[in-house]
């Protein structure tokens, strides 16, 4: 069966060989470094070491879902620890020299609805065949693969990218403010991506639409549902249809934090697979599988508890078996894997998965 066919089915809940290894997250590069280091291996590679299955392959290779022209990265500021930069998005950023940590934003590229109007005409013009210059290459390679075909990826969502534009304070105080501007912003980014999975749908079979959304915390959703349903959710009906016209299997969203709420209503909305599922913000894989037995789930292990005795993985594992044996459902954890993981623990952790998923075949 090939790797493709794997996920795919696995997520679908059909009759596979066996469920996908390895796929979905792995460790922060603080993390790899660090197990490096432990494990005695300079060039480790974790997806080498275990022979994990490969993931969905984006397409084309270089995403140009955003600015284009991109903008000129720069660095603005720098010191022995820091360096403060403008990336490709026009938005600043301060960060590790190292980029070992999550960035602090300082300045967004939308400050005013005339920064929008400016940014819309100098940056999300279609310009496909510039923005796709690079799709035959991009398709070439994952024809000679056996992974399957994705478009979208991080960092584009309806809700993500908005957020990053304005900031998060200023779009949440703008869905009252300027819900125009909001609406703008939204539906001028789900234009640009349906252009360009309109030009790779007339070379390929798609395989798998990716939204990264990243908006609950620990409390749940940043917006209530009235307004998921009024801002975004038309535009997820869009991305629907397309899916739906081009009969691609699976729609998956991306959003950290507790889904609760957030997820009987992308279900609602043609959504059919959902990821990470964070333990610490409440999430619980078992409880929404139960919930939810059509919805296809990848990750949703403590990524914490791998930090700790071989008990607390156990309990980990144990999870993953009764997720796999309810089916439509990928092995992993919450997300990427903390430098508190020692790589004996995730040693342990990955050849107990491998033996349950492969059985005598490992």
């Amino acid at each position: 069966m090939t790797h493709r066919r794997r996920m795919i089915d696995t997520l679908l809940g059909r009759s596979v060989d066996r469920v996908p290894f390895g796929v979905g997250f792995g460790p922060w590069g603080q993390t790899l470094q660090q197990w490096r280091e432990e494990s005695g291996i300079s060039d480790l590679d974790p997806a080498t070491y275990f022979g994990y299955d490969p993931d969905f392959l984006p397409v084309p290779v270089t995403p140009e879902y955003g600015p284009f022209p991109r903008f000129e990265e720069r660095v603005l500021k720098e010191d022995a620890e820091f360096v403060v930069f403008t990336d490709s998005r026009g938005i600043t950023m301060r960060n590790r020299r190292d980029g070992l940590s999550m960035p602090e934003f300082i300045r967004h590229p939308i400050q005013t609805p005339a920064d929008w109007e400016r940014y819309k005409a100098e940056r999300l013009q279609p310009r496909l065949a510039e923005r796709l210059h690079n799709l035959d290459e991009s398709l070439q390679a994952a024809q000679s693969s056996q992974a399957g075909i994705q478009v979208g990826r991080y960092p584009w969502g309806v809700f993500g990218t908005a957020r990053d534009l304005m900031g998060a304070e200023e779009l949440l105080i703008s869905f009252y403010t300027q819900p125009e501007l909001v609406h703008d912003i939204m539906k001028t980014n789900v234009d640009l991506w349906l252009a360009i999975y309109e030009k790779i749908a007339e070379k390929v079979q798609i395989d798998h639409v990716h939204i990264w959304e990243d908006m609950s915390g620990k409390q749940g959703s940043l917006i209530s549902m009235a307004m998921v349903e009024e801002f975004m959710m038309p535009h997820y009906d869009r991305i629907a249809d397309f899916v739906r016209r081009h009969n691609i299997p699976l729609f998956s969203v991306d959003t950290d934090g507790n889904c609760d709420e957030l997820i009987p209503v992308f279900m609602r909305h043609g959504v059919n697979v959902m990821f990470p599922f964070e333990v610490q913000a409440g999430s619980d894989i078992e409880r929404y599988r139960d919930l939810y037995p059509t919805l296809g789930m990848l990750g949703g292990l403590d990524k914490n508890a791998l930090a700790k005795t071989k008990k607390e993985m156990n309990r980990e594992l144990a999870r993953a078996e009764r997720m796999l044996a309810k089916g439509r459902y990928v092995p992993g954890c919450d997300h990427l894997i903390p430098p508190n993981v020692p790589w004996t623990n995730w040693k342990y952790f990955m050849e107990a998965l491998k033996k349950i998923i492969m059985g005598d075949q490992s």
